[in-house]
C-alpha cells in the first residue's frame, strides 16, 4: 500500500460505514397517558433526537383484556421479518396482549395470551418483554407478576400488596406456549426487565422495585443465555435518588444507550456507556416528542429496524 492509496482506502471505508448506517433507523414503541388509546411510534436517525410518527396519533387501538389498555408495548423482530408485539392489557389481569405486523400499519387480529391463568390468586401481569432466542429457535416472553404468599421474605417491600418476580413462557408459533415458569428472582421485588446485547456478552437490565427503603434504580445482571441463568446484579447505574422505570436498550455506534422513564419527574432519559462500567447521563443530549405534556412518551421499546420501514411510516397514514 502506498501513501497515496491510504486516503482513498480511508474514504472508501467511511463511505461503506455511512452506507451501512443509512440502512438502519430506530423506532420507539410507546404509550401515552394510561394506555387507553393504543400504540404510538417515534423514530430517530441517531438514537438521540426522536420525532413522533403519524402526528402523534396511535397506530393500533387496544381491543383485548378486561381493561382494554395497551401499556408497555414491546416488539421483537423474528427471522422472517415479522414484528411481534406484546403489551400490558390491564392493571390486574392474568393475561397479556399480542399482535404482529410486517410494516406497523397492517396488524393481525389482537389476542390474549393467558400467561398467568394457571394461578387464580395472581394480582397482575405487567410489562411483558419479547425476544427471539436464535440458539433455540423460539421466542421468549417474560413479565412481572405478584403471587400472594410467595417470596415472603420481601413481603411489604413494594407499594401496596405487590411483591414482583419475573416469569416467562416460550413459543415457536404463537399458538402453543410452554408452561409458565419463574424467570428471575434476584431476592427483591423486580419489574421491567429487558435485555442488552453487547460485544462482551448478554445482560439483563433490571429495576429494583423496592419501596421500603426506596431504591427504584436500574442494574445489570450478566446472563448466560436469553433464558438464564443470571449472575448477581452489578451496582446501580442510574442517577442516585432518581426513580425510574421501563428501561430499553440500543447499541448506537460504539455506545450502549439504556433509555428509561424518570416517571416521578415526568421525563425520558438515558445513560450511555462503552464498557458497561462507566456510565454518563446523556439527558441533555436527548430530544423526545411531547416532553412535559400529558401525552409524553411512556414505557416502550427502542429497536433498530431497516430504514425503509421508517421511511414508509413517515409517508403513510395507517
Amino acid at each position: 500500500m502506498t501513501k497515496k492509496s491510504l486516503p482513498v482506502l480511508l474514504a472508501l471505508c467511511c463511505a461503506f460505514l455511512s452506507a451501512r448506517a443509512a440502512e438502519t433507523a430506530y423506532l420507539f414503541t410507546y404509550f401515552t397517558k394510561n394506555g387507553e388509546d393504543g400504540l404510538h411510534l417515534a423514530w430517530s436517525a441517531d438514537g438521540y433526537k426522536w420525532d413522533k410518527l403519524n402526528a402523534g396519533r396511535p397506530y393500533l387501538a387496544p381491543k383485548v383484556g378486561n381493561s382494554k389498555l395497551m401499556r408497555d408495548p414491546c416488539i421483537a423482530q423474528g427471522p422472517d421479518g415479522t414484528f411481534h408485539m406484546v403489551w400490558t392489557s390491564g392493571w390486574n389481569e392474568n393475561n397479556i396482549g399480542y399482535a404482529s405486523t410486517k410494516d406497523f400499519i397492517t396488524w393481525t387480529e389482537q389476542r390474549e395470551i393467558p400467561v398467568m391463568a394457571h394461578d387464580s390468586t395472581v394480582l397482575n401481569s405487567w410489562a411483558p418483554e419479547i425476544v427471539y432466542d436464535e440458539k433455540r429457535g423460539e421466542y421468549v416472553i417474560f413479565w412481572a407478576s405478584t403471587i400472594p404468599g410467595k417470596f415472603t421474605a420481601t413481603a411489604g417491600s413494594s407499594e401496596e400488596k405487590y411483591n414482583h418476580r419475573m416469569y416467562f413462557t416460550t413459543t415457536k408459533d404463537f399458538k402453543a406456549f410452554a408452561q409458565t415458569k419463574l424467570f428471575y428472582d434476584p431476592g427483591f421485588s423486580v419489574i421491567d426487565c429487558t435485555f442488552l446485547r453487547t460485544d462482551a456478552g448478554l445482560y439483563l437490565v433490571i429495576k429494583d422495585e423496592t419501596r421500603n427503603p426506596p431504591k427504584k434504580y436500574l442494574q445489570l445482571a450478566a446472563a448466560d443465555s436469553l433464558q438464564g441463568p443470571f449472575h448477581p446484579p452489578a451496582a446501580p447505574f442510574t442517577p442516585p435518588g432518581l426513580w425510574v422505570e421501563g428501561p430499553t436498550a440500543l447499541k448506537v455506534g460504539d455506545d450502549y444507550l439504556v433509555y428509561f422513564d424518570a416517571y416521578t419527574k415526568k421525563f425520558y432519559s438515558a445513560m450511555r456507556s462503552r464498557d458497561l462500567k462507566t456510565w454518563e447521563d446523556v439527558s441533555s443530549k436527548l430530544s423526545f416528542p411531547d416532553e412535559g405534556t400529558p401525552v409524553r412518551m411512556r414505557h416502550g421499546t427502542a429497536l433498530a429496524v431497516p430504514a425503509p420501514v421508517v421511511e414508509k411510516l413517515r409517508h403513510a397514514t395507517p
